[in-house]
């Protein structure tokens, strides 16, 4: 159909000409409402943003000298969040002389990845970032 008959056919029914496709030969329009294709549009766009999940890195942490109520509870925690969803960034902060003995905090963070593997696994090993440890956990 030439353009001038399609102008004049969208008029009588009162709808717009869209271009679709400029680059095909002969180039495609369509006679629609154009209004309330990009209301329908942006209320698409709106739905796949509500059903999209966001992901938090939640934070706990710990010493190399933890207790072991306060372990278990920091593990209860991490275990919580996991199951919401979350990644967990697991921090071992060395004071002083703690410093020496990087391999406990390291013991630390291995035990609670062998717990929680029923649940979680580790993203980021166990690493050194200044005067801290550092590790990811993530859900299955």
């Amino acid at each position: 159909m030439d353009i001038e008959s399609a102008l004049k056919l969208a008029r009588e029914r009162d709808l717009d000409l869209v271009e679709i496709s400029p680059d095909a030969d002969p180039p495609v329009c369509k006679i629609m409402d154009y209004q309330k294709f990009k209301f329908n549009k942006g209320k698409k766009l709106q739905k796949s943003r509500k059903k999209q999940a966001t992901l938090t890195l939640k934070e706990i942490r710990m010493s190399p000298l933890i207790g072991t109520h306060d372990y278990e509870f920091k593990k209860l925690n991490a275990r919580k969040f996991i199951g919401h969803g979350d990644k967990v960034k697991v921090t071992i902060r060395f004071r002083g002389r703690e410093l020496n003995r990087r391999e406990l905090g390291e013991k630390v963070l291995n035990r609670l990845a062998l717990e929680l593997e029923d649940i979680a696994k580790v993203e980021l090993q166990p690493k050194m970032e200044g005067r801290q440890m550092v590790m990811i956990l993530m859900a299955l």
